[in-house]
C-alpha cells in the first residue's frame, strides 16, 4: 500500500477490524431478527456483539491512543460547542475522533449493551438457552413480552444511531475534505488539512 506524504496511523487494526465485525455481525442479527430459521445465526451475530463490545471496552481503557475513551469522551458542552460549529460549517477538526464522534460511540456502545443483554434475556425466556438460562429461563409470558419490546426498542434504536453517525461521517467528510471511510479502512488520515 503506497502512503500519501503526511499522512499519519491514527487508526490501530484492532480498531478498524472491530469496527467492520461490528457492521456486519450487527446487520446480520438484524436482518435474521424474527425467524425461526435463522434464530442460530440471530443468536450467534448478537453473540459476536457481544464479544466485540467487551473486546472495544477493553481497548478503550488500554487500547492506543486514538482507541482510548480519554481521547474522545468529552464533557457535554464540549459535545454542543462542536455541534455548534458544525452547524456554522466551521467545526475544529480532529485527527482522531471529535466530539460528537466519541459520544456517538459511547451511544452505540451503550445501545448495542441494552439490545444484545435484552436479546440474550428474550432467549433465555422463550428458549431456555444461552447464558442466562439459568437465570432467566422459563420466566413466563410477562417478562417475554418485556425483554421483548426492549430488545426490538434497542435493535431499532441502534439502527437509527448507525443512521446518523454516517450521516456525521459524511457531513465531516465533506467539510474538511477527507474521505474517512477510507480513514477507517487504511488507518490513516491526513496530518494537516
Amino acid at each position: 500500500m503506497t502512503t500519501v506524504q503526511n499522512e499519519v496511523k491514527v487508526w490501530d487494526p484492532l480498531v478498524r477490524v472491530f469496527h467492520w465485525l461490528l457492521v456486519l455481525a450487527f446487520f446480520t442479527a438484524y436482518f435474521t431478527e424474527g425467524e425461526d430459521a435463522t434464530l442460530i445465526v440471530h443468536t450467534w451475530a448478537g453473540y459476536t456483539v457481544a464479544g466485540l463490545i467487551l473486546v472495544r471496552v477493553i481497548w478503550g481503557v488500554i487500547g492506543t491512543r486514538h482507541a482510548r475513551f480519554s481521547d474522545f469522551v468529552n464533557r457535554p458542552a464540549v459535545v454542543k460547542d462542536y455541534l455548534l460549529s458544525v452547524l456554522r460549517l466551521h467545526p475544529r477538526r480532529y485527527l482522531g475522533h471529535n466530539p460528537a464522534g466519541g459520544l456517538m460511540i459511547i451511544a452505540l456502545l451503550i445501545s448495542l449493551f441494552a439490545t444484545v443483554s435484552s436479546g440474550m434475556s428474550l432467549y433465555a425466556i422463550e428458549e431456555q438457552a444461552g447464558p442466562l438460562a439459568a437465570w432467566l429461563g422459563g420466566l413466563g409470558e410477562f417478562w417475554e413480552e418485556i425483554f421483548e419490546g426492549v430488545h426490538e426498542f434497542f435493535a431499532n434504536f441502534t439502527l437509527f444511531l448507525v443512521v446518523v453517525h454516517v450521516a456525521g461521517v459524511l457531513v465531516e467528510s465533506l467539510l474538511h475534505s477527507e474521505n474517512l471511510v477510507r480513514a477507517m479502512i487504511t488507518g490513516r488520515k491526513q496530518e494537516q488539512l
